[in-house]
């Protein structure tokens, strides 16, 4: 059962931010969600490996099983456990990216109990660049983490503004401030020969087509926007 009123926690405040990560660690253990500040906009997580929770997560938003979120993960090395069959421009585009806000749509390892939705066999990976969600990776393992937000409206840029369409379905709230920015992580997909740019955002499609030059790849076109976190 959803805590009605969620404990919220001041993350600048060190006596806070310790005890604010004790409950958010809590919290997905037991299943709940948390909001979590990312270095792109918040984030509503839950446990990546709890379906349940997810399902909790996709109900929150107001969005289907045809919107899987996207995991974040505490350590580049983690990407291997999750994903399978990687190119290895992906593996450039992480060592030049992450942590940070660029997320890569990948195949997923068979051998992973877990469902995050209607996701065809693939799964959009990130490692944000932001210290207490790092921290809390770093405790939790990988969540589920989309926009912090219903669906429909913008993503929240700062506690405030996640409370005011959340409140009432999360036990947890850390509150770092505002956002250093409003856009969220640009999504390149990368399961075939070719990589395609999913959602311009943070990272500008430029960069990337420079950074995939440098490997003798070619960025494809954009594809429609996919929304999401």
């Amino acid at each position: 059962m959803m805590n009605p009123v969620p404990t919220r926690y001041d993350t600048s405040d060190p006596a806070q931010l310790e005890s604010g990560l004790a409950a958010a660690t809590t919290a997905i253990r037991a299943g709940e969600l948390v909001v979590l500040p990312t270095d792109t906009v918040y984030g509503l997580g839950a446990d990546a490996f709890d379906p349940a929770a997810v399902r909790r997560l996709l109900d929150a938003k107001g969005r289907g099983r045809d919107m899987p979120p996207p995991v974040l993960i505490g350590s580049a090395a983690t990407l291997d456990a999750l994903a399978g069959a990687l190119p290895s421009w992906a593996r450039t585009l992480v060592g030049h990216y992450w942590p940070g806000p660029l997320t890569l749509v990948v195949r997923e390892q068979s051998s992973l109990q877990w469902d995050l939705g209607d996701a065809r066999g693939t799964v959009a990976v990130r490692m944000p660049h932001d210290p207490v969600a790092l921290e809390l990776l770093g405790r939790t393992g990988p969540l589920a983490v989309s926009s912090a937000n219903l669906t429909g409206r913008p993503a929240a840029t700062d506690a405030d503004q996640a409370a005011d369409m959340l409140a009432d379905k999360v036990s947890v709230i850390l509150d770092a401030g505002a956002t250093l920015d409003d856009r969220p992580s640009t999504i390149v997909d990368c399961t075939a020969e070719q990589p395609r740019v999913l959602r311009v955002g943070a990272v500008p499609v430029d960069e990337l087509r420079a950074v995939l030059a440098g490997s003798g790849v070619d960025l494809g076109d954009l594809t429609e926007d996919v929304g999401g976190a």
